[in-house]
């Protein structure tokens, strides 16, 4: 199975570019980070005494989202699809069976955490690029929107939310067998597809 993991800050385009790969290749899924945070007493009394709380690892479910990875990775099926809901801090739980996956894309601020993680697997890894402004304002109008926010609180956690992204993944690691694409704004996605499936 062809692993693709796509980083970058809070955003950046990660889940837009997913979103693209599958709309022009339909045998894969994606993963996403966002949907795997902690729920429960620790998602809701932490972030008052940890800052930038959902930006760190304490607040990612790995154990749950390597559960997930490892059933496709194996098994090339899906039979859950997990939504996480800022708000109530909880994850839903769908009954969505995907069958016959030949590509698994795993995008979101740990993807590149969790693809360091990984033993004896190629793949291939894009790092997105996007102006500090630009990842704001698209951040704003989700957080507003979508996770219950007021302005000044979705541009205070936004500003902890790139620095904790550039201090955590500071010097730029990734393993040595991997193939490493930088994306920037001009990027065409007939070259992303070609690198991917040519």
């Amino acid at each position: 199975m062809k692993l693709i993991f796509i980083s970058g800050p809070s955003g950046s385009g990660k889940t837009t570019l997913s979103n693209q790969i599958i709309k022009n290749y339909k045998n894969g899924i994606v993963l996403s980070t966002d949907n795997y945070y902690k729920t429960g007493l620790i998602s809701k009394l932490l972030p008052k005494f940890v800052e930038g709380f959902f930006d760190r690892s304490i607040s990612f479910n790995n154990k749950l989202f390597k559960k997930d990875f490892d059933f496709i990775y194996k098994n090339g099926i899906s039979i859950y699809d997990r939504y996480y809901n800022f708000e109530k801090k909880t994850i839903q739980n769908n009954l969505k069976e995907t069958n016959n996956i030949s590509f698994l894309i795993v995008e979101g601020i740990f993807a590149k955490e969790f693809s360091n993680s990984l033993n004896n697997k190629d793949y291939i890894f894009f790092e997105i690029k996007t102006k500090k402004n630009v990842c704001m304002k698209r951040v704003l109008q989700r957080d507003i929107k979508e996770r219950g926010k007021d302005k000044k609180q979705a541009e205070n956690d936004f500003l902890k939310s790139w620095s904790i992204y550039y201090k955590k993944y500071k010097p730029d690691i990734i393993k040595n067998n991997t193939n490493k694409f930088i994306i920037e704004k001009n990027t065409d996605i007939d070259n992303i597809l070609k690198i991917l499936f040519n």
